[in-house]
């Protein structure tokens, strides 16, 4: 059993999460929803990150990259940062917060989808709490590193 969540975070801890149900396919259309849904969490919730410019760092996935997800960010003035192809060392949820996410979940089995959502919920209850999610802050020396090694793999990032 999967289940396909899509995660917002900053260093301050997970803003919003978003378990997609199962069969559902995330088109541009769902993620324009999702935007928009993460838009009046912030306002709501974090309204200082609105205060300055909304840098949003997604994957390169084809909802993403949509005309229509395009047209929403511009009105919200939110920019997007280049993303380059997959490289784990680049993704910061792949770096910082997956794993991160998986430490008290490693080997455990869930019998329901519900059970799997609430130890998801609490992990990043927790995570929220700390200061664990320094992924966003150390993207600029992964970027670095990467950069000077021309995309080659960069040992200890």
């Amino acid at each position: 059993m999967k289940q396909m969540m899509i995660f917002t975070y900053d260093c301050k801890g997970v803003i919003m999460t978003d378990r997609v149900l199962s069969g559902t396919t995330v088109t541009a259309a769902y993620y324009c929803q999702f935007l928009q849904k993460l838009r009046r969490k912030m306002h709501a919730n974090r309204p200082d990150l609105l205060e300055n410019i909304v840098l949003i760092l997604h994957d390169n996935a084809r909802p993403q990259l949509g005309k229509d997800v395009r047209e929403l960010l511009g009105r919200c003035s939110w920019e997007v940062l280049p993303h380059p192809p997959y490289i784990p060392d680049m993704s910061p949820p792949d770096f910082d917060l997956f794993p991160k996410l998986k430490i008290n979940m490693r080997g455990m089995r869930f019998s329901t989808l519900e059970d799997l959502s609430a130890s998801v919920t609490g992990r990043v209850r927790q995570l929220n709490c700390s200061t664990d999610l320094t992924g966003i802050m150390d993207l600029p020396k992964r970027w670095d590193a990467v950069i000077r090694q021309k995309g080659d793999y960069t040992e200890g990032l």
